[in-house]
């Protein structure tokens, strides 16, 4: 059987899945305030996307994560979420911004969903109204309970440090993860699409400087642990909270890439700092039912896969595409 392997030697075992580029908030890193969403017949219908994920599988990916966009805006989000789940997967995970967890957790975690990772940049309302720029925080910290209840793996919190935004409640919103016994990402904001409203560069607060604040609080004690993504971990002594950094800037994490991304509209994205891409949805359509020729096509993008990514807060964007898109 054939396998996804590049030509760096890095095996791709993990696939993550934008089903939809539409969100409920219009976080400030995420889009611009006045977003343009795509057409439906430009996107992948949720059989596309179903059918795609078994060939991966075949293919060897053994993880799956359903994000967006919000993935459960998108109906019939939970019935793919599934079906995704009676594939022989190690793990089949998601990411969302909790605003319509409370609905869904549940049923989620029934369909197989061992781990969940729930946005949240601010324990503050206003604050966080003013970065979401539409959002409320109450039914975002109701989902998080109802993820607590419906009995997941791992729940992970995810915070995209700001500076002059959100820098200032780092210590806070761990101190809330280890209070829920949840584990918390501190992520560094990636320059992809045109967003406004604040400079990227100026806003640039590095991982080793959130590290720095919370080790003034917490005695962080090095883990071996990986969940396949790009998080490095920490244990908070004493709890069962990990606390990670994703440090595109200050600490690349391309070495060990094993991941690719599906887009909403159907390119299978090698690389998340890049543009190199091959149309799937175009296979899918121009050749219905050939599988055959759809596997050779995803055997062969690897070729193209680079070997990292060079993101640059000094220049504008070069990539014009919003992580909406692109899938958290």
């Amino acid at each position: 059987m054939a396998e996804l392997i590049d030509r760096f030697g890095r095996k791709v075992t993990y696939l993550r899945i934008s089903i939809t580029d539409r969100c409920d908030l219009r976080c400030q890193y995420c889009m611009a305030e006045e977003m343009t969403f795509l057409p439906r017949a430009q996107i992948l219908t949720l059989e596309e996307i179903h059918t795609l994920a078994r060939v991966f599988v075949d293919l060897g990916v053994r993880k799956i994560r359903v994000t967006g966009g919000e993935p459960l805006v998108r109906r019939g989000a939970v019935e793919l979420v599934e079906n995704l789940g009676g594939l022989p997967l190690d793990e089949l995970v998601m990411t969302t911004n909790g605003t319509r967890l409370r609905d869904h957790a549940a049923r989620l975690a029934a369909a197989g969903v061992r781990r969940i990772n729930i946005s949240l940049d601010s324990l503050k309302p206003e604050r966080f109204r003013r970065l979401t720029r539409v959002g409320v925080l109450q039914p975002v910290l109701a989902g998080i309970d109802a993820a607590v209840k419906a009995g997941f793996e791992r729940i992970k919190l995810n915070t995209v440090v700001m500076k002059g935004f959100n820098h200032d409640e780092v210590v806070d919103l761990a101190r809330f993860a280890v209070d829920k016994g949840l584990d918390i990402s501190f992520i560094e904001e990636m320059p992809l699409g045109e967003i406004g409203g604040h400079d990227r560069l100026e806003s640039f607060y590095s991982s080793d400087r959130v590290r720095e604040d919370l080790d003034r609080v917490f005695d962080l004690r090095a883990v071996s642990h990986r969940t396949g993504g790009p998080s490095r971990y920490w244990q908070v002594a004493g709890t069962c909270t990990r606390i990670g950094f994703i440090s595109p800037h200050s600490h690349n994490f391309c070495a060990d890439c094993n991941r690719v991304r599906l887009t909403v509209e159907g390119r299978l994205l090698l690389c998340l700092g890049n543009e190199h891409s091959v149309d799937l949805k175009r296979v899918l359509r121009r050749w219905p039912g050939d599988e055959d020729r759809l596997r050779k096509t995803i055997v062969e993008a690897m070729a193209i896969k680079p070997e990292r990514h060079h993101f640059d807060l000094r220049e504008q964007p070069v990539i014009l595409r919003h992580m909406s898109v692109t899938g958290g």
